[in-house]
């Protein structure tokens, strides 16, 4: 056993003795565990995680579905098409409920910075979003201001607590999520991640 796996099993031996801190508060527990792990590397937490945990295919559901790519293009082409209206240059991602992208687009226009802040905006729905109860950014954005703990998730990679993102549902689960970035407020973003998903929403699976 090496150094880096002495320590790691240290932590988790600690934080399993942390049993006094409340379930009902998921928050305080992932930030505790995130503080715990961070003098390990990401590499080498996530190594150890994937030697202990079989994977899943969600977090919160046995409930898998993967959005058919003609519909998640239509999606965000639709978020693009809606800023584009309004004269704002934008970029649009789809990601699975695994997290992974399925589309990309950059509108005419639209800067460089825009195709990470939509992508982090569809993570940070799709991960978080089945276990704190919300399903657009916005309302992980709301959440920063009441929870003490919700920062911390913030700077986790690829999360970004900024509206600009919404939900994609079937059979009250989330199964992706539809990120916009560039409109001028990320307010702006989130009505055209809405027009978006609106577009094909009825036809996924109720």
């Amino acid at each position: 056993m090496n150094f880096a796996t002495k320590l790691y099993t240290a932590k988790l031996s600690n934080a399993a003795g942390s049993e006094h801190i409340p379930r009902e508060h998921p928050l305080m527990c992932l930030a505790l565990i995130a503080l715990l792990a961070a003098p390990l590397t990401q590499k080498t937490v996530w190594a150890q995680v994937q030697a202990v945990q079989p994977s899943q295919p969600s977090q919160t559901t046995a409930y898998h579905y993967v959005v058919p790519l003609t519909l998640a293009l239509e999606a965000a082409t639709e978020a693009v098409r809606v800023c584009a209206q309004h004269g704002y240059l934008v970029s649009a991602a789809v990601v699975d409920m695994d997290g992974v992208p399925q589309v990309a687009l950059r509108g005419d226009g639209a800067t460089i910075h825009t195709r990470e802040s939509s992508f982090d905006k569809a993570y940070t729905v799709v991960t978080l979003g089945p276990i704190f109860d919300f399903d657009t950014s916005g309302k992980f954005f709301d959440l920063m201001k009441s929870s003490p703990f919700a920062p911390r998730l913030s700077t986790m990679t690829n999360v970004m607590a900024l509206p600009g993102a919404v939900a994609l549902k079937s059979k009250n689960a989330i199964v992706g999520a539809l990120g916009v970035g560039g409109a001028p407020g990320g307010d702006k973003d989130e009505v055209c991640a809405q027009a978006g998903v609106a577009k094909i929403a009825d036809r996924l699976p109720n």
